[in-house]
């Protein structure tokens, strides 16, 4: 007994999930159905509930962001039955996840979480009552960094030892540079998904894919390629077979390692450039330079995959490749 409790300590301090061991998934009870009566619905169970009905088909990061922001809540405030929980027990999570450093946007993802997750289990279980991680106040600027646009002179320099090295780290870099996608779209495409439009250019369809899902519906969509992300896929296409990952050393496991890219890719490009400079700012100066041309709004959000306000963008069939590769090339001058 002692032993399986000690082999039982190590794998929740291994998955660093705090309150993982008040969890229904972090035990050796297989997930059931749960009955729904107040007496028995108790945060963990509606953990349970929630994963079991709404993590079909989710990446294994839904699930461990559901364990692991519940644990905090757990941990501060007691594994209770659902009615048990009040104004106060919201108010001193949020005071834990401040002590804790948070920054704003963490304890904002955090509390949402939570927040998800008791109202989803409140509804199975047919309580009517007040969600206690409803409307918490905290400061969501705290802590959070402004994320600057890399300058063009940084830009070129970085898109030049991306020719010199050509490996596939820089074959991601230099993709994402002249394109704006975020990191994880373009980590997790296929061979397959850059697709030739005529004679010699080059396009990436960014679609869901089971390892690497999309931000929003308007993330779907065709980017032209131009500058370095044309010389990037031209590389992919030379050395990749069809139905191979582009980026295989990201996608060895069920999804697309885009944290890991991040870290490994920021800290190149901090000691090529700079200490200020991340692979996010591509995005923001992909912005700036479409902004430079006087590029359409819209044709703007098309690139990025940025959300489009209004109902009427929504009506037709959108741009074909051609139109958004005439800005890109605009920009890239």
């Amino acid at each position: 007994m002692k032993l399986d409790e000690y082999w039982y300590f190590l794998r929740s301090q291994k998955a660093d999930i705090p309150g993982k061991h008040m969890l229904r998934q972090g035990g050796t009870r297989p997930i059931e159905p749960l009955p729904v009566t107040t007496d028995c619905m108790t945060l963990s169970d509606g953990v349970s509930v929630y994963l079991r009905l709404k993590g079909t088909g989710k990446v294994d990061t839904f699930k461990r962001a559901a364990e692991r922001c519940c644990g905090y809540a757990i941990d501060v405030c007691g594994d209770k039955p659902l009615t048990d929980y009040t104004k106060a027990d919201g108010n001193a999570l949020r005071d834990s996840l401040i002590e804790r450093g948070l920054s704003g946007s963490s304890i904002a993802r955090t509390i949402g979480t939570v927040r998800s997750v008791f109202n989803f289990a409140a509804s199975e279980a047919g309580l009517s009552i007040p969600n206690p991680f409803a409307k918490i106040y905290y400061d969501r600027q705290a802590g959070v960094s402004d994320r600057k646009p890399i300058s063009l002179a940084n830009i070129r320099t970085i898109q030049t030892r991306c020719y010199k090295l050509d490996d596939e780290a820089r074959w991601l870099v230099a993709l994402v540079a002249d394109t704006g996608m975020r990191l994880a779209e373009a980590a997790g495409i296929l061979r397959e998904d850059i697709i030739e439009c005529d004679e010699g250019s080059l396009a990436v369809q960014i679609v869901p894919r089971p390892w690497r899902r999309l931000k929003t519906k308007g993330s779907e969509r065709v980017v032209p390629l131009v500058g370095s992300s044309l010389w990037a896929a031209q590389r992919i296409l030379a050395t990749r077979k069809s139905g191979e990952f582009a980026f295989p050393r990201y996608n060895k496991g069920e999804a697309t390692n885009a944290n890991s890219a991040s870290a490994a890719l920021n800290k190149w490009i901090k000691s090529t450039v700079g200490e200020t400079v991340t692979m996010h700012g591509f995005r923001h100066a992909m912005r700036d330079r479409l902004r430079a041309v006087e590029c359409p709004a819209d044709i703007v959000d098309h690139i990025g995959g940025w959300q489009t306000e209004g109902v009427g963008h929504s009506y037709g069939t959108g741009y074909n490749v051609f139109v958004p590769r005439k800005w890109l090339q605009l920009a890239m001058q």
